[in-house]
């Protein structure tokens, strides 16, 4: 299995939140709570360790209420490598109502000062330049925090890409648009993500399949989209590839993008087929809007969701971006 380091430079303590119906300015009843250590980098992680990978994880936490974090990183068996910074980690809530619709109130952040980044980036030029603990695949994964700008991310792929490390994003807004500029190996938007970035809708199969294309020829060698139930799409050398999930009831989609990226890279990593790659991604993502958290790899019906998900090869697609 692969060595890989997850950075999350804005996580966060999820209170995630179950019930029936929100009622704004009303009492609400809650069916279930869960306060979990999270942001997008560490879901990203708790599964690549469930897949069997040595997995790292960094980032920025706040020294005073990194307790929840300790214990997860434990109970996950990963190495914990977040820097600690003055103040608290935020807390993001997530109320999952019974129709599927998400509510998320996230807070902004610690504030992350330039002697705070410059530790950061020594320490990760260390790890970068020492053979034995070198990861063989880093994911960047979540917001950027106050005090770290878009520039600065910019910064940070381009030094991980300079060492020949694959880099996978998954981040949103300016941070997206300028991520792509710098070329990681991998971006993961959802569709109205990529949409923001393709600077119209994408309300069809033909328009994902064309900004995929797009970002493809832009050089993102793999270019992964999803979209909720119409399906995952996925453009790389390996060529265009669709995956439709199989019919699940929704309870939270919290974790499901973190879920599919995570697979994805295991069987990128491990060299599996790509049909069996995306169909394992896009299953184990399903698997995972039938509760709280990422996805479950042991439910005893994971094997009939494989079956149940549907994956087909578009084409081939060349290095211009088109069909070929």
């Amino acid at each position: 299995m692969a060595r890989v380091l997850t950075l999350t430079l804005n996580p966060a303590l999820d209170l995630s939140v179950s019930l029936e119906r929100l009622v704004p300015g009303a009492v609400n009843r809650t069916r279930e709570t869960h306060l979990t250590a999270a942001g997008k980098g560490v879901n990203v992680a708790r599964v690549l360790a469930e897949l069997g990978h040595d997995v790292t994880v960094s980032g920025f936490l706040g020294a005073d209420n990194d307790g929840p974090f300790l214990r997860a990183f434990e109970a996950m068996g990963v190495e914990d490598a977040f820097l600690r910074v003055p103040g608290e980690t935020r807390i993001n809530a997530k109320l999952a109502e019974a129709d599927g619709r998400i509510t998320d109130i996230n807070g902004p952040g610690t504030t992350i000062d330039a002697t705070a980044w410059q530790r950061f980036l020594h320490w990760l030029g260390t790890r970068v330049d020492d053979p034995r603990r070198c990861p063989d695949a880093v994911v960047i994964a979540g917001s950027l925090p106050p005090g770290v700008t878009a520039d600065a991310l910019v910064e940070l792929i381009t030094h991980l890409r300079a060492a020949e490390l694959p880099v996978w994003v998954d981040t949103s807004g300016e941070a997206l648009n300028r991520a792509i500029e710098a070329r990681p190996t991998a971006v993961k938007p959802n569709e109205h993500e990529l949409a923001a970035w393709a600077g119209g809708t994408l309300d069809s199969a033909p328009a994902r399949l064309a900004a995929a294309l797009r970002l493809y020829a832009a050089g993102i060698e793999e270019a992964v989209i999803s979209a909720g139930p119409a399906g995952v799409l996925w453009v790389s050398r390996r060529g265009a590839w669709q995956a439709t999930p199989p019919p699940v009831a929704v309870v939270s989609t919290v974790g499901a993008g973190d879920t599919l990226l995570a697979a994805l890279l295991h069987g990128v990593v491990c060299g599996h087929p790509p049909d069996q790659t995306l169909r394992l991604a896009t299953a184990l993502s399903a698997e995972s809007v039938r509760h709280l958290g990422v996805g479950d790899i042991h439910a005893d019906d994971f094997p009939q969701l494989q079956q149940q998900t549907r994956v087909r090869r578009l084409n081939d697609v060349d290095a211009g971006g088109a069909l070929a």
